[in-house]
């Protein structure tokens, strides 16, 4: 749905009372908004207009991906390369918490390329083959991660804090097995979900990242390269496998991605713009890009695995 502005210097944070209802309402049933043509200065007025759908901007806690902080709740996107492509997926659906409302403000568009694809993940689920939909309901999934030894983001940096102590209090609030290793890192293994039922409209949505975790989403070179530095695929800096242990076969999940991407839509970001999704019901990726781009991104309403 598009919110786009009548007049030109309309603010969007002062629009917001006016297209409140309207907004919630197109939420939960198209998934998500964008805002176009409205006057939004900087990421401190982002950040303001987040936070007036009344719910605090959560912090990116036990994230997977390298993100810097740009203001308080307010994120850089997904710092990888503008070469690579992030495919689609539901922000921090690889955890038992997650924020039910996602916010992107293109404060800069690539001139090619760096669209933010977004896909139905209620329409995900319902054309996933149902042999696999089955296997990951009922077995769920478990995310494995081995931190540091400079092949994944350092422990240190994802739980915020150099104290162990204090991350083993995380995990055990958030059922979250954790262990040390011998060369002092860190694994973690947390059973998650592999769909679910959104919380308000019942419907049931694909919600999980296991295409993105699972080892065959590396190239074939690179997975050759690192399973010559590890001793074993449970060592590799992440993976998955279905909750019970056992291994997620590679078609499986070549199956999954086919799936989205045949539900994959996009539009060309315009500097300005803000795009609101219900992070339940709408995955998101990243296209490559070349040229300068910056999208930052908030996120708010905590929800947790029941």
């Amino acid at each position: 749905m598009l919110f786009e502005a009548a007049g030109e210097g309309l603010a969007l944070g002062a629009s917001l009372p006016a297209m409140r209802e309207a907004v919630e309402r197109h939420l939960r049933t198209g998934g998500g908004v964008l805002f176009r043509g409205f006057s939004l200065d900087d990421a401190d007025a982002f950040r303001a207009f987040a936070a007036d759908f009344g719910h605090p901007l959560l912090t990116y806690e036990f994230g997977s991906t390298p993100r810097s902080q740009v203001t308080s709740g307010v994120y850089t996107s997904t710092e990888y390369p503008p070469h690579q492509h992030i495919p689609l997926h539901n922000e921090q659906a690889y955890t038992r918490d997650w924020p039910m409302k996602i916010w992107f403000y293109c404060m800069q568009a690539a001139p090619e390329g760096g669209e933010t694809p977004i896909a139905d993940s209620r329409a995900v689920f319902a054309a996933m083959p149902e042999a696999i939909r089955r296997r990951f309901i009922d077995k769920g999934l478990m995310y494995v991660r081995n931190f540091g030894n400079g092949l994944d983001v350092p422990w240190q940096q994802v739980f915020g804090t150099k104290d162990r102590a204090e991350v083993e209090a995380y995990c055990a609030k958030h059922a979250i097995a954790c262990e040390w290793k011998e060369d002092g890192e860190l694994r973690t293994r947390q059973v998650c979900q592999g769909a679910a039922r959104h919380p308000v409209t019942g419907e049931w949505v694909w919600f999980n990242q296991a295409h993105l975790f699972h080892v065959s989403n590396l190239e074939p070179e690179v997975r050759e390269s690192l399973l010559d530095i590890v001793e074993d695929e449970a060592d590799l800096p992440r993976n998955v496998l279905y909750g019970d242990g056992t291994p997620i076969d590679d078609a499986a999940l070549d199956a999954v991605r086919g799936v989205l991407e045949r539900h994959r839509i996009s539009f060309p970001w315009q500097a300005g713009d803000v795009m609101m999704l219900d992070n339940m019901l709408t995955a998101h990726g990243r296209a490559p890009f070349k040229g300068p781009r910056k999208v930052i991104v908030a996120m708010a309403e905590a929800q947790s695995a029941q």
